[in-house]
């Protein structure tokens, strides 16, 4: 497949990026926050990470990466500075106007590519809207989830500033990773516990702060993050995702009537 200079929508020219959507009509939605992630890591640690997973997998399914916008729903994290939160009602709001600009355009799959739990919800909402109002083909993809199954048991898990949260910013910016900083960590013993608590299918309590079970706003181990393993779990991830993300739209087309002239996603599993 021809290679686009990038697959940043807001780095390609009006003609490049028509030709892209004729030629597939899939774009790719980061979904990420703005919040305090300790001494170590960037406020805009999850944004990042949704920004560069969502180019690896743009360049595996051939697609285009929206301009997903750094803020999410995170008032859990206000007590510290370094955080920015939007309502439900105003993410959810961003998240259908992106995509229905796109729509218009000619988008009509759409993969949302998400690095913060607070925003589960709202997604949630905004893509069943997505594709009930306006006829886009919606997939969500939590990618913390996917990191953590590939990752977690080398890394301790997913934890809020930890090492999984380390690797991927290294990944994207080695010069925003600051490990020497690193004096202090929350208990891991009531981090795990609260985090587990929360991630549960059958059970969602709402937690008001985070301080409720992270007192210095983040817990885990990261001083054995390196740039090699960073890329190297950025691949696995981009891999993960477009393998499993191409035969579920590929099972939405058999069962919803997709579009036939799309090729490029019911090839990419044979490449």
């Amino acid at each position: 497949m021809t290679q686009l200079p990038s697959r940043y929508f807001t780095d390609l020219t009006q003609p490049e990026i028509a030709k892209q959507l004729k030629k597939n009509p899939l774009v790719i939605l980061p979904a990420g926050s703005v919040e305090q992630h300790g001494p170590h890591l960037p406020a805009g640690t999850d944004i990042f990470a949704a920004n560069v997973i969502s180019h690896a997998v743009a360049e595996r399914m051939d697609g285009l990466v929206l301009p997903g916008g750094p803020l999410g729903v995170t008032p859990m994290h206000m007590p510290f500075e370094g955080t920015i939160t939007l309502s439900p009602d105003t993410y959810m709001r961003v998240v259908k106007e992106t995509c229905i600009s796109t729509a218009q355009h000619g988008a009509k799959y759409a993969l949302i590519l998400n690095w913060h739990e607070g925003n589960i919800p709202s997604l949630a909402i905004a893509a069943e809207q997505l594709h009930r109002d306006h006829g886009m083909t919606m997939l969500t993809v939590q990618a913390c989830y996917v990191a953590a199954e590939l990752y977690g048991k080398d890394c301790g898990g997913l934890t809020h500033g930890g090492e999984i949260e380390a690797l991927a910013v290294l990944a994207y910016r080695p010069d925003l990773v600051h490990l020497d900083r690193i004096d202090y960590s929350s208990d891991h013993d009531i981090g795990r516990k609260m985090d587990k608590l929360r991630r549960t299918r059958s059970y969602q309590p709402v937690l008001t702060d985070v301080r409720s079970f992270a007192p210095t706003g983040w817990y885990g181990s990261p001083e054995h993050a390196t740039v090699e393993k960073g890329e190297r779990m950025l691949n696995d991830i981009a891999d993960a995702i477009a393998t499993e993300a191409s035969d579920i739209f590929r099972q939405l087309d058999m069962v919803q009537g997709g579009v036939a002239e799309v090729t490029s996603l019911r090839e990419v599993g044979k490449a």
